[in-house]
C-alpha cells in the first residue's frame, strides 16, 4: 500500500477544494448565459444581413424598372408634343393632318397605359424601399444588442478570470511540497473521477461518492496506518482520513 505523510493527505483535501473551484469557475466562463445570448443573436443577425442584401437587391431592379418605366413615358410624351406641334402648325396634306391626328390619339392612350405601369413600379419600389429600411433597422438594432452584451460578456470573463488566479494562487500555495506519489496518484484519479481524485471520510461516509462504507472495509481503513493512502472501496477515490469534512 502506498504511503504518504498524513499531514500531506490532510492537505491534499484543500487542492482538492482549489481544483474544483476551479473546474466550477472555468465551467461558469464557458457557459456564460450572455454567451449563449449573443450566439442566438449573432444567427438573427446574419439571417436578416441576408434579408436586407436580397432586399437591397430588389430596390435596385425596381429603381431600374421605374427608371425605364419613366423613360419610356418621357420618350411617348416627347413623340407626342413633336406631332402635336405639327398638327398645330397645319402643315402638310389633309391626309397628314389626319394621321397625325391619329397618332397622338394612339400616343395618348400608349401613355396612359405606360403612366399606369410607372406608377404601379413606383408603388412596388416604395414598398420595397420600406421593407429594405425595416430589415436593415432591425439588422443594425440586434448588432447594437450584440455589441452591448459582448461587453458584458468580456466584464463576466475578466472577473473570473481574476477569480481563477487567485484559485490557482491558491492551489500552487496548497500543493507545494506534498509528497509525489501522493499528487500523482491524486492526478489520476481526478482525471477518471470526474475532477475529484481525493475526498474526506466522515464516519463511515466516502464525502467522494456519498457512499456508506461496509463495517469490514471501514475497520480496514482505521486500522490502517497514519500514513497509508486508502481508498474507497465503492469509488476507488484517496480517503483522507480525521479530515474536517
Amino acid at each position: 500500500m502506498p504511503t504518504a505523510p498524513a499531514a500531506d493527505q490532510l492537505r491534499l483535501l484543500d487542492v482538492q477544494d482549489a481544483d474544483l473551484r476551479l473546474q466550477q469557475a472555468r465551467h461558469r466562463r464557458d457557459t456564460l448565459p450572455v454567451t449563449e445570448q449573443i450566439r442566438e443573436l449573432s444567427g438573427r443577425a446574419a439571417d436578416l444581413e441576408e434579408d436586407a442584401v436580397a432586399r437591397g437587391t430588389e430596390v435596385s431592379d425596381l429603381r431600374r424598372e421605374v427608371t425605364k418605366a419613366e423613360d419610356d413615358v418621357q420618350a411617348v410624351r416627347l413623340r407626342a408634343d413633336r406631332d402635336r406641334g405639327r398638327l398645330e402648325s397645319g402643315q402638310g396634306s389633309a391626309k397628314d393632318l389626319q394621321a397625325l391626328q391619329s397618332e397622338l390619339e394612339v400616343l395618348a392612350r400608349r401613355q396612359s397605359a405606360l403612366e399606369d405601369v410607372e406608377i404601379e413600379a413606383m408603388e412596388r419600389l416604395e414598398a420595397a424601399e420600406k421593407l429594405h429600411d425595416e430589415a436593415r433597422a432591425q439588422r443594425d438594432a440586434i448588432a447594437a444588442d450584440i455589441t452591448r452584451l459582448s461587453a458584458e460578456r468580456d466584464e463576466q470573463i475578466a472577473a473570473i478570470d481574476a477569480e481563477i488566479g487567485d484559485i490557482e494562487a491558491e492551489r500552487a500555495l496548497a500543493a507545494e511540497g506534498l509528497d509525489e506519489t501522493l499528487m500523482a496518484l491524486y492526478e489520476k484519479l481526478r482525471a477518471h473521477h470526474g475532477g475529484v481524485g481525493a475526498a474526506g471520510l466522515r464516519g463511515s461516509t466516502c464525502l467522494g461518492c456519498h457512499m456508506t462504507l461496509n463495517p469490514a472495509d471501514l475497520r480496514a481503513i482505521e486500522s490502517a496506518a497514519p500514513d497509508a493512502i486508502v481508498r474507497c472501496e465503492e469509488c476507488g477515490r484517496i480517503l483522507v482520513r480525521k479530515a474536517d469534512a
